[in-house]
């Protein structure tokens, strides 16, 4: 089982200094807005790839003593079991303003944090995930793929960074016909590994979903939104689907050079997201059913990781049960109870969580101050 032991903290956000002993189960903390349970779940999602779950600037997670002092540097290390190994991970904020992620004292990169410990996670910013624009869905579940397929964010990373260079020339109107291509080239590529990931995982979401019961989590019909994902989901040879996403580049230079953004390609795609028991999408549902279709995606995505790779991603959910009624709730703890995953969540008081009873460990937040619940081994 993948576990992460112990939690310490120095000079991050609200916490001069934390030292947290976390057992393999779930774990929920309890308290007031602002007393810092939202800032242990960044702390943890630090500890992976990415930006953190609020994507904040690294400097903004510095603790601040008083209002007008100098930023500390901020660091964040965990102690992680995966069997019967132990790794000792660590992450902080250097002079020169970036990230340095550590395994085991070592300097790593994305792609093995994210073999290593892949993380899903829910904020209340997702509760208006079906009702804003597609990047925030992208952005969603790209999150989903990294914890299934390690490579992922380097494979966007490397798109995004062709796209970005293609855009400078084609307005600065001095890139030769050589340079353009080869930069059409490897966005093609990297677009196209993006989409079968992106299939991939969609297929085994889909498929855990439609196997399951029926149960409080409505079942949720998904599709991707996109050209290239579209050809992919066909079964269109890869070399084809890129060739074809090579040309309608060279084709659209003028168009994108006026737009001064390329106008098409894996990085406008879409996830649609239909209501199964009633067909409508999600975006017309009431918040608490928008709320429950995104808690089942985060199940299946557990659920799959298990069935497929025989590991589960650490799972963050940040005000879990916002927006959830009573039965639901209910559901949930049963749900996070049958994973056998370590799930940390957040709520405003601790009887939110009683479902739960003694199959979870609970922690009391006050503001400079984390106690664990009475009762609760």
């Amino acid at each position: 089982m993948r576990a992460l032991e112990q939690l310490r903290l120095q000079a991050f956000r609200s916490y001069p200094e934390l030292t947290l002993s976390l057992p393999p189960r779930p774990v929920w903390f309890a308290g007031p807005n602002g007393a810092g349970k939202t800032n242990i779940l960044e702390a943890m999602s630090l500890l992976g790839p990415g930006r953190g779950l609020r994507r904040a600037k690294l400097p903004d997670c510095a603790r601040k003593p008083e209002a007008d002092s100098v930023a500390e540097p901020w660091t964040v290390a965990g102690r992680l079991r995966l069997d019967a190994e132990v790794y000792e991970l660590g992450g902080r904020l250097t002079e020169a303003g970036r990230r340095e992620v550590r395994l085991d004292g070592q300097t790593v990169g994305p792609t093995r944090l994210a073999s290593l410990l892949p993380l899903v996670w829910l904020t209340p910013q997702h509760d208006r995930l079906f009702v804003e624009g597609a990047s925030e869905r992208r952005r969603f579940f790209d999150r989903l793929v990294l914890s299934d397929v390690p490579t992922h964010g380097k494979a966007v990373q490397a798109y995004e960074a062709a796209m970005r260079q293609r855009t400078r020339l084609l307005q600065e109107g001095q890139g030769d016909e050589a340079w353009l291509a080869g930069l059409e080239r490897s966005m093609a590529e990297q677009g196209v590994q993006v989409a079968q990931a992106r299939h991939q995982t969609l297929m085994r979401l889909q498929t855990d979903i439609d196997t399951r019961p029926d149960g409080a989590f409505p079942k949720a019909r998904l599709r991707l939104l996109g050209e290239v994902e579209a050809a992919i989901a066909a079964h269109e040879p890869p070399e084809a689907v890129q060739e074809q996403t090579q040309a309608r580049l060279r084709q659209g230079r003028y168009r994108d050079a006026a737009a001064g953004r390329a106008l098409e390609g894996v990085h406008r795609s879409d996830l649609e997201v239909i209501h199964a028991p009633s067909s409508r999408p999600a975006a017309e549902c009431s918040t608490g059913e928008q709320k429950a279709l995104l808690i089942g995606l985060v199940l299946a995505r557990v659920r799959t990781a298990q069935d497929e790779f025989n590991l589960k991603p650490l799972v963050l959910l940040d005000e879990a049960c916002a927006h959830l009624d009573a039965a639901r709730r209910g559901a949930l703890a049963d749900e996070i109870c049958d994973l056998e995953a370590q799930v940390f969540m957040t709520g405003v008081e601790a009887n939110l969580f009683s479902d739960f009873a003694d199959r979870a460990q609970g922690f009391l937040v006050k503001p400079g101050q984390i106690e664990a619940q009475e009762g609760v081994k």
